[in-house]
């Protein structure tokens, strides 16, 4: 890494309405440095990353590219300049392939009407010839000719990165690149950050996740509330400290919680079978119980069935075969409203597909599931006034970011998105909560606040299964853990007995 800045913000200012996001914000990136950016949900973190990448345009300040002052109208821009970003949610056609992709707009025609676009013949051969070299050169591993609805998550990610570097950027940005990875993809994904950097390439790492900073960033940049609040080194910070440059106060990083009471059962699944949408079994003759008053924990890399489970118990997907009963009703075929009224909640893992309408103002989404009940309604007549206040209620509470409970639900950041999801399933009397992936994309501020919220839900004898790709969520939160593995339950064990190892070993799919 060279002293050399590659990319200056200075005094960087983004105001909407009512909310001031950026407030004249200073960074440095330098050459062959990964920069990690760290801030609570609606820090301002991606609002600063889009107007460094075109999408939104600075009311003050000024973004300097090799120590030149640049404007950015455009991506169009960004990308002339060298800067490619990688969203959180991914910019590709699922039924395409890899090449088709990353070709979108930058096509190579080949042919004597080569210089006649729409005339011209796509030269698919060139391009693929490039990806297998950008692959080979920063040990990506991607198959030009794969589809991406084939791929992986991870592999998807790699796909977004060589778009990147196809369009000769030499600055990444990654928004949340880990959000939506396994523990083994996001190490994979550090590999390759590393080798980028030993080649020259510049990378802003956006995440909430300590660990990962401390482990791959060589500096760390914190903003709260809109403003830069300081720098740190690796070397020098902690885990406990750079929580609190981002809350603003001490954050307790571990789970507080009495021995559970548990009492009677609550949810029993029997031989449970379900099928992913290729119609392969995904979930293969599953069987526990959830009782009141304990968090049974679900462990696993993902990927091995959990998403199909929690759809199947939920009504959001076909059971072939098996029962699923709530408190001593069956719920194996009914649908998920009627779920909803046996007294579940339920927090998805797709918070955009199946969490939010993403059009719908934040009040509409905090009674998505009661809407039609009083308070909130008597008959086809809906309350406004008691949707308003319950919205007011429950922002307040969960600490919601935004100017305004009318604010549409798509405009909020990540965190706050999965806030407002927790905070509509959390309100209301419960019997038996599901969570899958409760604090994905939230920052440790929230994912505090989340964790207690659920031991609380415990105490008061909800019973809640509880299913996270984070190994130390499911550690820190279950009293018993349930290991999948290859659509089956590997062992149920009390959490005296959950080890890492033990763990570890049965996620892979060994016992001892």
């Amino acid at each position: 890494m060279s002293d050399t800045p590659v990319l200056e913000a200075r005094g960087l200012t983004k105001r909407f309405p009512g909310v001031l996001a950026n407030d004249a914000v200073d960074l440095t990136l330098m050459k062959g440095e990964i920069l990690a950016m760290l801030g609570e949900n609606g820090a301002g973190k991606t609002t600063l990353m889009n107007m460094l990448y075109g999408l939104y345009h600075p009311d003050e300040g000024e973004i300097l590219v090799n120590g030149r002052s640049l404007t950015m109208n455009s991506p169009n821009d960004a990308i002339a300049a060298g800067i490619g970003m990688v969203h959180q949610h991914f910019m590709l056609v699922p039924v395409m392939s890899v090449t088709e992709n990353i070709m979108l707009g930058v096509e190579e025609i080949r042919g004597f009407l080569s210089k006649v676009p729409l005339l011209g013949r796509l030269n698919r051969r060139l391009v693929a010839s490039r990806i297998q070299e950008l692959s080979e050169q920063y040990n990506l591993a991607i198959n030009p000719d794969d589809k991406i609805k084939d791929l992986s998550v991870g592999i998807q990610q790699r796909a977004e990165i060589i778009k990147a570097l196809y369009r000769k950027a030499d600055i990444l940005i990654l928004d949340e690149p880990t959000a939506v990875l396994t523990p083994q993809e996001a190490d994979e994904l550090f590999a390759i950050m590393r080798n980028l950097t030993a080649q020259g390439v510049s990378i802003i790492f956006i995440t909430h996740k300590l660990k990962e900073v401390l482990a791959v960033a060589n500096r760390i940049a914190v903003l709260r509330r809109g403003k830069m609040v300081g720098t740190a080194s690796p070397a020098d910070a902690t885990e406990t400290s750079l929580a609190e440059m981002m809350v603003g106060r001490k954050v307790i990083l571990q789970v507080e919680k009495e021995k559970a009471r548990p009492g009677e059962t609550v949810l029993q699944v029997e031989n449970l079978v379900v099928n992913d949408s290729r119609g392969h079994t995904a979930v293969s003759n599953v069987s526990f119980e959830v009782k009141a008053g304990e968090v049974l924990g679900i462990a696993g890399v993902q990927g091995n069935g959990q998403r199909e489970l929690v759809e199947g118990l939920t009504g959001l997907r076909p059971v072939q075969s098996g029962s699923v009963t709530i408190l001593g009703q069956n719920a194996t075929h009914v649908s998920p409203r009627k779920i909803t009224e046996m007294g579940v909640a339920h927090v998805p893992e797709d918070r955009e597909k199946h969490g939010l309408v993403s059009s719908y103002p934040i009040a509409d989404n905090l009674v998505l599931n009661q809407y039609y009940q009083p308070p909130f309604a008597n008959g086809p007549i809906i309350n406004q006034e008691a949707i308003e206040q319950e919205a007011k209620r429950l922002v307040e509470k969960y600490d919601v970011r935004t100017p305004s409970i009318y604010t549409t639900a798509g405009s909020l950041s990540g965190g706050n998105k999965q806030k407002v999801v927790i905070a509509r399933e959390f309100s209301h009397d419960i019997k038996l909560l599901i969570t899958n992936q409760p604090t994905r994309g939230v920052d440790v501020g929230s994912i505090e606040f989340i964790h207690n919220q659920i031991v609380a839900q415990r105490d008061a004898g909800t019973a809640v299964l509880l299913v996270s790709a984070e190994l130390d969520e499911v550690l820190s939160l279950a009293d018993r853990v349930a290991v999948m593995f290859d659509g089956r339950i590997m062992k149920i064990l009390p959490a005296a007995e959950a080890t890492r190892e033990r763990v570890g070993l049965l996620m892979a799919g060994s016992d001892f």
